[in-house]
């Protein structure tokens, strides 16, 4: 797939970025004009992100899936897992396949980007992901049915 100049730089810049940060990129995804890659930082935290060569933003996600017999449990967090993604500033969706999954998004502008308005991103979008963490923590008491079931 050949890429424009822009967006060879930008691919470019971003993993600079990332890896002053103290990420490890994994190799990328290449389609038609898009680039998708994984960031870890010390096998703790895993995450991805976007550039598509239409659009002006790095995007940056990472994803909850959750079998279907955990609708409800998520159902009855949803309120206050969208209240979480306000205060940090991220965005969501949510997609129905076997599994269904909730997916968490922060953008940064590219022509603003720089170390540290990355910095500052990810920070605020870990801080998000760890508060939906916290609510969405499965105690197996509170998962299991009158027979100990799952």
């Amino acid at each position: 797939m050949k890429y424009t100049k822009i967006m060879k730089e930008r691919i470019r810049r971003v993993t600079v970025i990332f890896k002053e940060l103290g990420y490890d990129i994994t190799e990328g995804d290449i389609t038609e004009n898009t680039y998708s890659a994984g960031f870890e930082k010390d096998s703790e935290f895993f995450g991805g992100f976007f550039i598509d060569d239409d659009s002006k933003f790095l995007e940056i996600a990472f994803t909850f899936s959750f079998s279907p017999h955990m609708l409800k449990f998520v159902q009855e967090r949803l309120e206050e897992m969208l209240k979480i993604c306000y205060e940090y500033g991220c965005y969501l969706n949510i997609q129905k396949f076997e599994d269904f999954n909730f997916s968490i998004f922060s953008k940064v502008y590219f022509a603003g980007l720089n170390y540290y308005s990355l910095k500052e991103t990810l920070k605020d979008f870990l801080f998000c992901v760890e508060d939906l963490k916290e609510i969405i923590e499965i105690n197996s008491s509170e998962m299991e049915d009158n027979n100990g079931n799952l």
